[in-house]
């Protein structure tokens, strides 16, 4: 994959686990959302999850965990509520990034194994 390929997989990422995180923390909080600030949550969340599973991800069922962890604690970190609330966000944000994957794939935009959120 090129270079440009490169980036416009990882800004088409990054769109939708911005819209994924302000869905989850917009449901679950209750309130608006600042999209910015769930972009910076979307990328800090990205770079945590990519280096904790490139130190932990080969260990099997732990690896997936930590790393998990690991996003919901960025979540967490970012916004109010708790680990529960943090993992709510996550959670919507996750369902909200696989179905406009999916909906991006069913019209052809996108490869359905884009990343914007994790397992997406």
């Amino acid at each position: 994959m090129g270079l440009v390929d490169s980036l416009v997989v990882f800004v088409v990422s990054w769109v939708i686990g911005t819209v994924g995180i302000v869905a989850g923390a917009r449901a679950v909080l209750e309130r608006k959302t600042d999209v910015g600030y769930a972009a910076v949550t979307a990328l800090l969340g990205a770079v945590v999850w990519g280096i904790v599973s490139f130190l932990f991800g080969w260990i099997p069922l732990l690896g997936i965990l930590l790393v998990l962890v690991a996003w919901v604690g960025v979540i967490n970190y970012r916004y109010p509520g708790g680990w529960k609330t943090a993992a709510g966000i996550g959670v919507v944000a996750w369902l909200v990034a696989v179905v406009v994957v999916w909906v991006l794939a069913v019209v052809g935009i996108v490869a359905p194994n884009v990343l914007g959120i994790p397992g997406v």
